[in-house]
């Protein structure tokens, strides 16, 4: 599998020409966030997390994002409901099992969704992809406290298992699959203060999934492109809250020669 500036920006202009429906069943926190990024993309979001429907709305969808972030029993119930709905017609889910290793309740319902509903690509923190795995990891609430290289054995033991592509978000970005591990080195520093910026990246997964059917080069071009974004919002952002608008700015904008200049692996 080869990651270039064309098979990126080919991705992008995919889903600006196809507006694929991205089916979040999200956290409270984000999802005004992730919504917009998407919309930014040229994808098309819905929120929908209510059981009566979600299975009808992730049949119709081009990708499904299952996020943990603010967890409930009837949320759980829609999630395992809409994973096997997207499961039985072979639609992408993307899972991001915010907090994973925080609290046994997270933690157990993230290992169940492995399980019972092979997610396509599984995206989190270094903490989050360990817990998973069984490996001593210190969550901190919802944010990593291990580096995302450290947890590389760990998301090659899930990839073994479930058939994951597992992608380990950080300073350097890993997609793990098989026994390929692709490096995005893109971003900016301003990123970790911004909320919602990880749901952000999983949200972006579920919509190059939806264009994509190789679940590896659409989380790389996924993260490539959040990278990229990054540091052109980095260029006018002065903090945290103007880097949130001149992130989706970025996003819209994004073109091939943005790539081509910024694009690290």
């Amino acid at each position: 599998m080869t990651i270039t500036p064309e098979t990126i920006f080919t991705d992008v202009q995919a889903i600006r020409d196809t507006s694929p429906l991205v089916h979040n069943i999200t956290n409270y926190v984000v999802m005004n966030n992730t919504a917009n990024a998407l919309l930014a993309l040229g994808a098309s979001p819905v929120m929908a997390h209510a059981e009566p429907e979600v299975a009808d709305m992730a049949g119709i969808a081009g990708a499904l994002v299952i996020n943990i972030g603010t967890l409930s029993d009837p949320w759980i119930a829609g999630m395992f409901t809409a994973a096997k709905a997207a499961q039985a017609k072979g639609i992408p889910m993307v899972l991001d099992p915010v907090g994973a290793g925080a609290t046994a309740y997270r933690t157990d319902t993230a290992k169940k969704l492995m399980q019972q509903c092979s997610p396509a690509i599984l995206r989190g923190n270094g903490s989050e992809i360990m817990a998973l795995g069984n490996q001593d990891a210190t969550t901190k609430g919802v944010d990593s406290a291990s580096a995302a290289d450290l947890a590389i054995d760990t998301a090659k033991a899930l990839n073994r298992e479930h058939g994951s592509t597992v992608c380990i978000t950080g300073e350097i970005d890993y997609i793990v699959h098989s026994d390929t591990v692709l490096q995005i080195r893109n971003g900016h520093a301003m990123m970790p203060r911004v909320t919602g910026l990880g749901c952000t990246a999983s949200a972006l997964c579920g919509a190059f999934a939806a264009v994509n059917p190789d679940p590896a080069a659409a989380a790389a071009h996924a993260m490539a492109v959040m990278g990229v974004a990054g540091e052109m919002a980095g260029r006018s952002a002065k903090g945290p809250g103007s880097f949130q608008m001149h992130f989706l700015d970025a996003l819209y904008q994004i073109s091939q020669p943005d790539i081509h200049q910024l694009f690290r692996k």
